[in-house]
């Protein structure tokens, strides 16, 4: 099995996505410890936002003229990776009621026409199935369904329609929510039943 591993978040350690994916990978790890684990970290290691150029390279075998630009091989490796893998595990923060700029260049990556869906007469076609996504999210407040900043949610929303158009229904979520609420006081208890959800995957 192939696990890739994504964080997104600029906390370093400090960050709750980051606690919460390295839990739901360590299980997997448990559960088969043959299990072949790529991790990329968007924040020290980032892909820069899709310009003109790498749009044209998407999907497409590098030449030699082109196959010693960096930016072009990581882009190229990021849908690669992605790919391959039989398990998605992405730590994802919060920022600004939507997910890290450096989480939409990854996506910017791998949804790729002819690649990871396609469209066709009945409509869009998701290339992408029989893997397993597991979103490790992190929020500083309470927009769950029901709440009153529901409506502002388009972090986990969002994540849930990129990666059902690619064709992936199973999509498992370990919230940790509600971090930053009465001053924080909650915050370790919340992390812990988080982790203790991705240790029961």
């Amino acid at each position: 099995m192939k696990l890739l591993h994504i964080d997104s978040s600029i906390l370093g350690d400090s960050s709750a996505s980051r606690q919460v994916s390295a839990a739901a990978v360590a299980q997997f790890r448990k559960k088969d410890p043959s299990v072949e684990v790529i991790s990329l970290d968007l924040a020290s290691d980032p892909l820069p936002h899709l310009d003109v150029e790498a749009l044209s390279w998407l999907g497409k075998e590098l030449t030699p003229d082109v196959s010693a630009r960096p930016e072009l091989v990581a882009s190229a490796k990021a849908l690669n990776d992605f790919k391959a893998a039989d398990v998605v595990v992405i730590g994802v923060p919060m920022y600004n009621l939507s997910i890290p700029s450096q989480l939409k260049s990854w996506i910017d990556r791998i949804m790729v026409a002819g690649q990871t869906f396609r469209y066709g007469a009945g409509g869009i076609e998701g290339l992408a199935k029989g893997k397993t996504v597991v979103l490790a999210v992190a929020r500083g407040g309470l927009y769950g369904e029901g709440s009153p900043a529901a409506s502002f949610e388009h972090q986990l929303s969002y994540l849930k329609s990129v990666f059902t158009m690619i064709g992936i229904t199973d999509i498992t979520v370990i919230e940790a929510e509600g971090l930053a609420t009465n001053g924080g006081a909650d915050r370790a208890r919340i992390l812990s039943d988080a982790e203790q959800k991705a240790s029961a995957l």
